[in-house]
């Protein structure tokens, strides 16, 4: 959609998605090939390597950057990408948390490796327990991250998320969803998906990285969706036969909490992909959109 899109108006395209900023990491993101992107060039995407972190604050700084650049030039950002936190925080700006402490990380990590993170989980709860509620006691990046917070600040998440100051995007904004209401349709797209992946080389893909890179299982870009499944394969956690069930499950659940963020964002206008006509549709919202702005 957004490739007609482009090719109807006069729009540049910049990515939001967490995974495709990563370099070396392009059939488990579904990035575009080569050809497709020296047609629809795409901004934000291979940005770093999978070694490093890459964050919702350094995404909104850059796309700001972007956005600007493309205005100056006469033409109009086109944002697209499945990365909820990434919107959100362009549209409302970020909590001023504090910096990531590499050494508090280690030990945090350590700790979960003597104790498993049911028990940092637990411990998180006796500190910020509205965050720990939020979270699953596997979701090991999340709650380092909660501890590593309520450690350096001496504040819960939720409390310095409610100091946040509002800020005001300086664009108009036609934020568009599009949500397929027959879940069934969705699960199978998203199963053949993976298993096109798979096809594709992701596994000999994961192997190349652990050969060019110096990677861990607890760096973002390997607990990326496919990533960690393909890793937990190589590392005999996992079985082979596992693997195409597994990662579909885990996309189908990455999927299930994108339409939660949906449906808990604000001035959004939603569409059913699936239906009939709705590409015409979408042209005509976006056409629409645009002759009021210009206007």
């Amino acid at each position: 959609m957004a490739f007609r899109l482009c090719q109807e108006f006069p729009l540049d395209i910049i990515s939001v998605d967490s995974a495709q900023v990563f370099r070396d990491m392009n059939i488990g993101t579904a990035k575009p090939d080569a050809a497709t992107l020296s047609r629809f060039p795409h901004r934000l995407i291979d940005l770093i390597t999978p070694e490093e972190r890459y964050s919702a604050a350094s995404f909104r700084a850059e796309a700001l950057r972007e956005m600007a650049a493309i205005t100056a030039s006469g033409r109009i950002p086109l944002l697209v990408g499945g990365t909820m936190l990434y919107f959100k925080a362009l549209r409302e700006g970020l909590a001023d948390l504090p910096q990531a402490d590499a050494a508090l990380r280690a030990e945090i990590d350590a700790r979960a490796a003597a104790q498993g993170w049911p028990a940092l989980h637990a411990e998180l709860a006796r500190l910020d327990p509205v965050t720990a509620a939020r979270l699953k006691p596997s979701d090991a990046q999340r709650i380092q991250r909660a501890l590593e917070v309520v450690r350096i600040s001496g504040q819960p998440l939720d409390t310095l998320f409610a100091a946040q100051q509002a800020v005001s995007l300086p664009y108009r904004v036609l934020a568009l969803a599009l949500v397929p209401q027959d879940r069934g349709v969705l699960h199978q797209r998203i199963a053949t998906r993976f298993a096109r992946m798979l096809e594709s080389g992701l596994v000999e893909e994961v192997e190349s990285l652990r050969v060019k890179y110096r990677l861990d299982a607890g760096l973002p870009s390997m607990r990326c969706v496919g990533y960690r499944q393909v890793w937990e394969r190589l590392e005999g956690r996992l079985p082979q036969k596992e693997l195409l069930e597994r990662g579909i499950y885990a996309t189908r659940q990455f999927a299930k909490r994108q339409l939660t963020w949906l449906r808990s964002m604000r001035a959004i206008e939603t569409m059913d992909p699936l239906e009939k006509g709705s590409d015409a549709q979408i042209l005509r919202r976006v056409e629409a959109f645009l002759q009021t702005a210009i206007s």
